[in-house]
Parts: structure tokens; C-alpha cells; sequence
């Protein structure tokens, strides 16, 4: 599709509209009396792993009254597109695209509408009614240390000084029956507010959305500046403001359609043992790692409340596939914003999590130009953490398909010429490369190599002709043959 022909319309404002548009599509499928122990978490990893497998949604959790419910497996086929407001038949890279076009734009960005009731409100449990074990929370991995109501959530935090309202993206054990955990990373935004409220020995105040509309939760998990509130930028995609109501305890605010909502209180000081947990890289946390206890003084959930889970499996799985959409976009932007010129593609590959493969094409100008764009993809805001691999090519190689970018790799790189190694890069506590005697002492970093596989900018004029045929070849060619392919 032109992209000049191209519109953005994000039709659903919580999950139950977002439910009704992938059951139209024909990709939502209904499970009733898979256990929560087990059989849940099995489910959801045989559907992460298929880019066209259906959403799945458990209902009758043996043990749960029923209508008390667990969404997997959000984003997959065209209801992927439909999430983000595009057509179907767009490729992940054209999604990625026109994401770019039409979103991330500050002067886009619609602050929040506050309303003074909505449906999260439909039923409020404080004191001694808060009871978390109400809730079909999966044990999603076998090697799993516990149950994780939060995957697909977010917390809503305040900054104690500025008042800057965030969004974050923090997996949520649960400890007991009004007790979880949270895990903020070092750096992340979440932890920061957390440590701003310790400064001052103070609890934090926290709201957890475990179940809700997947536009925040998608952008929730996305690496955005300092001062920046998710909702306002979530509103801007829209092209209406999110709608929140004030927490019935902490006051923050939160979305008036979630489905479940925890309030609470972050201890200052009082941590807990989180995990294992089977992460993002495809390994089990370390054993040993705490993080900060929450009390949980309020739950707020809808009538047949659905949790929105998102478990991470061994990638390319469901969370890497939207996590490529959405950073490739604004890795590519951070790229543009930084002064490297000729930015072609951008791709945050899904096998390394959206976060550790990294493939950029340029059209090359000057001497250097391929090794600039690989030093600030490594280092700008959406590359910094936890990347581990950043190879530039030329701009007719399609970065989004990993065989072009490891064919470039490795015919037009040279080990000893090509690569720069970066050291002391931002790191996660899920990075498995880090050695225990680092991760003791709180030394999260890694190194990265830049690999330029471009044809050697001073004689690419002599470099030999690559064997692939021209893109109005390429184009002849599908138009006439890709019946061949059809299965027919």
C-alpha cells in the first residue's frame, strides 16, 4: 500500500473493544478449565512462538469464579496491525514505517481527560476484603519460582519532586494475599521514582495495571525521555486523550477502562526474593535477586476481570515481534534526530529480543558514515540498554529480513577491519553474559561490536556486483511468478 494512501485509526479505547476487533478478524480463540498451575503457561508458549497463531483467552481457571479471565498472545497477524490503527496487509517493516510517520510526534501528544468514575471502578476491594489469590494467576514457566499476575501490565508512578507521572513495564510477582514485587531495573524510570521517594524515606505510591487496553501496556514498554508521560503520548496516537479517574487510595492516576488495577505502597527499604522467572533472553533469572515489596492496599477491577498477560518465552516470541515494530521506528527516529543522514531501514531483531541484534542501512555519503550510524545506534536512548550487536549495511539489503542482514554480515564483513568493539555498555539484570562476581557487585554492563558490512566506502566502485536482481526485476518477477508460491 502507498503511504501516501495510508490512514491511522486506532478503533478501540480498552480491551473489550480490542477483543471484539481480533474476534472479528477470526484470530481469538476461548479455552474454558485450563488450571492456572500449569496448563495456562503451556498454551501461551506454544501460541507466542507463531507469528499466526490466534489470541487465547482461559476462562473457568479451576479454582476462580467464573468470567474471571486470562488474555495471551495479543500481538500476532493482522490484529497486531490493528492494535497500532493500520491495515493488515502491511509487512512488519512497512508497519514499523508508518509508525514513524504518524506517531512519536511531541506536538501530537494529548494530555489525559480525568473523569470521576469509569468501569475499573465497578468493584473496589480495601482493608481486609484485598485478596489477590481471587485471581487465576498463572504460573507461566515451569522453572518459575511463583505466580506472576503482572506480564502484560505497567505501573503508574509520581516523581515525589516534579510531579512527572510515568509508565513502566515491571513484571509483578505475587507474594501473598496483599503483598507483590515488582522488578525495576537499574535506570529504568520506575526505579528512579522509587529512589527519589526512599531519598526522602518516604513510600512510594504505586498503581499496577495487570489487565487492560493493549495500546499502554504496548507503549508502557517502550524507552521514552525523561518527563515524558506515556498516556500523553498514547493520546496523541489516538487522537484522543486517555481517560483516567483518581486511585480510590494513592490518588494517581489511572485508566477509567482498565480491567484490574493494584494499588499500594513501595517500602522504602524492605525487599523481597524475586524469581526465578523465565525472562526476555530465553534464560532463568539468577537466584538470589530481591526487589522492593509492595503492599497492596486496594484492588479495582471490572465486572469479569481479565488479566493481560505477556509472559516472555525464548525469542522471537509475541513481546519480541511488538517490541521490533515499535523500537525499530524509534530507534530509526533517535538515528534521524542525532544528525546521521541517510538513515534507509532500522530493525530491532525479534530473535534477539528486539534489544541484543540491531541491523541499520544507510546510503552511504562519506568515509565513517557507517561507522557513525553504528556508534550512535549503540549508544542513543533506544539502543543503550542491553543491545549487544549493531551491523550497518547498505541500503539494498532489507534489514527486517535476517537472512539478507547475516547474508551482508558475513560476505561483506571482515572480522579484523570491520568490527569496532564498544565496552561498558547498559546492560539488564537478565543479561545471562554477566558474571556472577559483576552482577554481586552491581556492575550491569556488556560490551557490543559495531560491524560495518557496507562495500568499503573508498573502493566500492570496484567492489564485485552483488548476484541479486534489481528492485524493478524483483518487482517484475513477483508479479508474474509469486503464484509459484501459493501453494497451488
Amino acid at each position: 500500500m502507498p503511504r501516501g494512501n495510508l490512514r491511522q485509526d486506532i478503533a478501540y479505547d480498552d480491551l473489550r473493544e480490542w477483543l471484539a476487533i481480533a474476534d472479528g478478524l477470526g484470530e481469538l480463540r476461548s479455552v474454558d478449565g485450563a488450571n492456572w498451575q500449569e496448563e495456562i503457561g503451556m498454551a501461551a508458549e506454544i501460541v507466542s512462538h507463531d507469528e499466526d497463531a490466534p489470541a487465547v483467552l482461559f476462562d473457568n481457571v479451576p479454582g476462580c469464579a467464573p468470567g474471571f479471565r486470562v488474555l495471551v498472545n495479543v500481538f500476532g497477524g493482522r490484529r497486531m496491525r490493528a492494535t497500532l490503527g493500520f491495515p493488515g496487509e502491511l509487512t512488519k517493516a512497512e508497519l514499523s514505517e508508518a509508525l514513524l510517520d504518524f506517531g512519536f510526534a511531541e506536538e501530537r501528544s494529548l494530555p489525559v481527560e480525568t473523569v470521576t468514575t469509569g468501569p475499573v471502578l465497578e468493584n473496589v476491594l480495601t482493608g481486609a476484603d484485598v485478596d489477590l489469590s481471587i485471581f487465576p494467576t498463572p504460573q507461566w514457566h515451569e522453572g518459575d519460582g511463583g505466580r506472576y499476575i503482572g506480564t502484560g501490565c505497567y505501573n503508574v508512578s509520581r516523581h515525589p519532586d516534579s510531579g512527572w507521572i510515568n509508565l513502566g513495564c515491571y513484571r509483578i510477582m505475587v507474594k501473598g494475599r496483599d503483598t507483590v514485587s515488582y522488578n525495576a531495573a537499574p535506570g529504568k524510570h520506575g526505579r528512579v521514582h522509587h529512589e527519589a521517594w526512599a531519598k526522602r524515606g518516604e513510600k512510594m505510591p504505586v498503581a499496577m495495571v495487570v489487565g487492560g487496553d493493549p495500546l499502554l501496556f504496548l507503549m508502557a514498554g517502550q524507552e521514552v525521555a525523561d518527563g515524558v508521560c506515556e498516556y500523553d503520548t498514547v493520546g496523541g496516537l489516538r487522537g484522543r486523550p486517555v481517560r483516567v479517574v483518581p486511585g480510590p487510595v494513592t490518588g494517581l492516576p489511572i485508566p477509567a477502562d482498565a480491567e484490574i488495577v493494584l494499588e499500594g505502597w513501595v517500602d522504602p527499604q524492605a525487599t523481597v526474593p524475586e524469581g526465578p522467572f523465565g525472562d526476555w533472553t530465553g534464560t532463568y533469572t539468577e537466584a538470589g535477586r530481591v526487589r522492593p515489596l509492595v503492599e497492596v492496599a486496594s484492588i479495582c477491577h471490572r465486572n469479569d476481570p481479565i488479566i493481560l498477560g505477556c509472559p516472555p518465552q525464548r525469542p522471537p516470541d509475541e513481546y519480541s515481534r511488538l517490541c521490533a515494530v515499535m523500537r525499530s521506528a524509534m530507534l530509526k527516529r533517535n538515528l534521524q534526530d542525532a544528525g546521521v543522514p541517510d538513515v534507509g531501514s532500522v530493525w530491532c531483531h525479534e530473535v534477539g529480543g528486539a534489544r541484543l541484534l540491531i541491523g541499520v542501512s544507510i546510503t552511504q555519503r562519506y568515509p565513517g558514515h557507517a561507522r557513525q550510524a553504528g556508534q550512535v545506534a549503540a549508544s542513543c536512548l533506544l539502543g543503550a540498554y542491553a543491545c549487544k550487536w549493531i551491523v550497518v549495511v547498505d541500503d539494498d539489503i532489507d534489514v527486517s529480513e535476517l537472512n539478507q542482514l547475516m547474508w551482508a554480515w558475513l560476505t561483506l564483513a571482515d572480522p579484523v577491519r570491520s568490527v569496532d568493539i564498544f565496552k561498558g555498555g547498559w546492560t539488564s539484570p537478565a543479561d545471562p553474559t554477566v558474571t556472577p562476581w559483576d552482577r554481586a557487585a552491581g556492575n550491569l554492563t556488556n560490551n557490543r561490536a559495531i560491524v560495518d558490512a557496507c562495500r568499503p566506502y573508498h573502493w566500492r566502485d570496484e567492489f564485485p556486483a552483488l548476484n541479486v536482481p534489481s528492485p524493478e526485476v524483483a518487482r517484475r518477477a513477483k508479479e508474474k511468478f509469486s503464484w509459484l508460491l501459493d501453494g497451488n
